[in-house]
């Protein structure tokens, strides 16, 4: 009878942890799907970024450029994502954190 009132509570903890995992899945995927319908787009100028989100929150050095097939990479930081752009066009869009305590990647090299 003890064995079966430990495991009660037991099954229970770890019915609590899964569902957490779960809503905590589903957040961070409702949250890069609202940033993907509200981000620019690859292949867009600089310009047109500029138009539709503003003035970046800061424009980091570029990078790269070293060599010939090393080409500059420019990255401006709004403030829910970073914009990277090669020659004046974006090539990608990266989520910044949400928060200090998220799990994500690694902050831009300065």
């Amino acid at each position: 009878m003890n064995r079966r009132i430990f495991a009660l509570p037991f099954a229970a903890l770890i019915g609590c942890v899964a569902t957490n995992a779960i809503s905590a899945d589903t957040l961070l995927i409702d949250r890069a799907n609202k940033l993907a319908a509200a981000a620019p787009v690859r292949g867009q100028t600089a310009q047109q970024v500029v138009a539709r989100f503003g003035e970046p929150l800061q424009k980091l050095n570029p990078e790269g450029g070293q060599k010939k097939q090393w080409p500059v990479i420019n990255r401006w930081v709004y403030a829910d994502f970073t914009v990277y752009f090669e020659k004046n066009r974006v090539i990608d869009v990266v989520a910044n954190k949400a928060s200090p305590d998220e799990i994500g990647p690694k902050p831009p090299i300065r």
